[in-house]
């Protein structure tokens, strides 16, 4: 059983809107950064820096789509998808431990 020290090793995750960037981008795989914006309810700069330490640690890659003007777009990696199933995986053990 995982315990929450051991919950908060991945400093990455641990942070609530990186996991809730991570949350979002699980069953959809790839989002527009202002989608993101929107659902977070958070600053641009804000979103901006945790989708930086997300990428930094390979959950995310950031890239742009050129439509009608160009976007930034945020998709998930294999890692990211893994490391984010383990993390809840791990938060689930802990909490039916309550």
């Amino acid at each position: 059983m995982e315990s929450p020290r051991e919950l908060t090793k991945n400093h990455v995750l641990g942070n609530p809107i990186r996991l809730g960037i991570m949350l979002y981008l699980l069953p959809r795989r790839r989002v527009l950064f202002k989608e993101l914006l929107e659902i977070l309810e958070v600053t641009p700069g804000n979103l901006d820096s945790h989708l930086r330490a997300l990428e930094k640690a390979g959950y995310v890659e950031l890239y742009k789509v050129f439509a009608d003007r160009p976007r930034t777009a945020v998709k998930l990696t294999e890692k990211g998808a893994e490391e984010t199933g383990k993390y809840l995986k791990a938060l689930k053990e802990v909490l039916s431990s309550v």
